[in-house]
């Protein structure tokens, strides 16, 4: 004979003696004690990234800060003493900066090199990375396995040899050799990600687009590049950082002249050690512009890093 089911709390469950059923969680769903551990422990990590962004944000707070305020007072207190003493805050410092010849001017340099080395390797880098994933060429797989080997050679390899070719070409302390430095060094990481990225479009997309007659350049305009924006986006703002941000290889190869704004601002500290006024507006100045690119194209960065991980 079968034993009565009685259904409590949604579950079926036995019922026990007197035709009465105790009421138990269903097999497999979560108790009271685990749904109030997942929700504890998601406000928890919430407070952890939290105060992890605010310690980030830190020195960029301080720089801030510091740039708003005088010599003198940087001199005589933290930048902390800002929220008990907030009339000490002024603009004079930005004043001076504006009225900084070289500073104002490496910050053109750095633009004039950081832009065409981005545009370079993102276009360079999207074609390559395209003709590796889709087009059929003698070689192909071994000349990708160089382009992968190519990720491990660091820079400091190339300084001598690349100065000497740049001495005998004329491109040794010249903008444009800069730009060609990091396009080179930027190139294999550029292929390497955007190969693997293109290689996951669907096959049969392209194969109906060249069924309805577009040719390979047409392909890769109007169809490859809409569906590779996130990645190319990511691309672009990992070089753009990489090359703002650059001190070593401007140091070597740029103008002693026309400097971009690390080197600009490391000469600053050298001649002029206590020159604060100018210095913190200045590096403040050259962080803010990366923050600026990256929140611009924050949507689109994401994206990439998703689109990347879930394939």
């Amino acid at each position: 004979m079968t034993s009565p089911i009685s259904a409590v709390d949604g579950a079926a469950v036995p019922a026990g003696r007197g035709g009465r059923g105790r009421g138990r969680p269903a097999a497999g769903g979560p108790s009271r004690v685990a749904r109030l551990a997942a929700r504890t422990g998601g406000g928890a990590v919430r407070v952890f990234l939290v105060l992890v962004g605010l310690f980030w944000l830190m020195p960029s707070v301080g720089l801030l800060i510091s740039s708003l305020r005088s010599p003198a007072e940087i001199a005589e207190s933290g930048w902390w003493q800002v929220f008990t003493r907030p009339a000490q805050l002024t603009l004079d410092n930005y004043g001076h900066l504006l009225s900084n010849g070289k500073v104002m001017g490496s910050l053109l340099t750095t633009a004039a090199i950081t832009v065409p080395a981005t545009v370079l390797v993102v276009v360079i880098g999207s074609l390559a990375g395209y003709a590796f994933a889709w087009l059929d060429f003698p070689g192909r797989d071994g000349w990708f396995m160089v382009v992968v080997g190519l990720l491990v050679v660091p820079v400091q390899v190339a300084l001598i040899p690349v100065a000497k070719l740049f001495g005998a070409v004329g491109l040794f302390e010249t903008t444009a050799g800069v730009v060609l430095f990091h396009t080179a060094f930027g190139l294999p990481f550029a292929v390497f990600l955007l190969r693997n990225f293109f290689a996951e479009i669907p096959r049969e997309l392209l194969e109906a687009a060249r069924l309805d007659g577009a040719g390979e350049l047409r392909l890769f305009t109007r169809v490859v590049m809409p569906l590779g924006g996130p990645a190319i986006a990511s691309l672009g703002i990992f070089q753009f950082l990489w090359v703002w941000n650059d001190m070593l290889i401007a140091l070597i190869f740029a103008d002693s002249g026309h400097p971009p704004i690390t080197v600009a601002l490391q000469q600053e500290v050298r001649q002029f050690g206590n020159n604060i006024d100018v210095l913190a507006p200045g590096a403040f100045l050259s962080m803010v512009v990366p923050l600026i690119v990256f929140f611009a194209f924050q949507r689109q960065f994401v994206s990439g890093v998703m689109a990347g991980a879930v394939k």
